[in-house]
């Protein structure tokens, strides 16, 4: 059985990324990264910038954008890197719950027992 984006001959993949195997070091995108696009696709775009670009209409996590581009995270994110750097994407961390101290955690179960 094959994976998606697995078994893609490297000579392809090589080809999208312009033979690069790694982002940069200050490569914002994690697997939950929500990426937005900031334009529409333009005529002559590579067409899997065009791609991401139209998947990303809404806020799109990096892992979701691979899957539906049947591509590799390591590549996906080196395209994102491109148009992040062109600017025509926007990236963000999804924010953290906020967590309560467990003070007030103890607070709250020993108001709800006594009721």
């Amino acid at each position: 059985m094959s994976r998606p984006g697995r078994d893609d001959a490297p000579d392809r993949l090589y080809t999208l990324t312009g033979g690069r195997s790694r982002s940069g070091p200050d490569n914002p995108f994690d697997l939950v990264t929500l990426v937005v696009a900031e334009c529409d696709p333009v005529p002559g775009m590579q067409s899997e910038h065009a791609a991401i670009l139209r998947l990303t209409e809404r806020p799109t996590a990096v892992v979701e954008i691979a899957a539906e581009m049947k591509l590799p995270v390591s590549i996906t994110r080196i395209l994102l890197s491109d148009l992040l750097a062109a600017g025509r994407v926007s990236a963000r961390h999804p924010r953290k719950a906020a967590v309560p101290h467990p003070d007030i955690l103890e607070q709250v179960l020993v108001g709800l027992r006594n009721l």
